[in-house]
């Protein structure tokens, strides 16, 4: 849902504990354990970053009970857009006469 290649997630608890790892095995025996397990309820807050992307999410953690059929969680807020690299700035100005100063050419005739 939030589109990370290798998020590193972890309990914004201050005690640093690790629900997902970007290093491979690291914490592969998290995959079948429930949230409930690390503690986590109403009003937890998770902490997801991706470095490859320089990417980071505070997620909040909220219990609900109207979710529809077969649906398990809801992201609700602001989701990313579009991920990857930020696109680059443009570098070319609009240039006249060699410089950027808004100066225009010449127009005398020399009269």
């Amino acid at each position: 849902k939030f589109a990370m290649v290798a998020p590193d997630v972890q309990i914004d608890d201050g005690k640093g504990t690790i629900l997902i790892s970007s290093e491979e095995g690291e914490t592969e025996a998290n995959n079948h354990r429930k949230l409930s397990d690390f503690g986590i309820r109403n009003g937890t807050r998770l902490q997801a970053d991706d470095f490859l992307q320089d990417y980071t999410l505070l997620i909040n953690v909220l219990h609900s009970e109207d979710l529809e059929k077969d649906v398990e969680f809801e992201v609700v807020g602001d989701t990313p857009e579009k991920v990857g690299p930020k696109p680059s700035e443009p570098t070319a100005k609009n240039i006249t006469n060699g410089s950027d100063d808004g100066a225009q050419p010449s127009t005398s005739t020399g009269e």
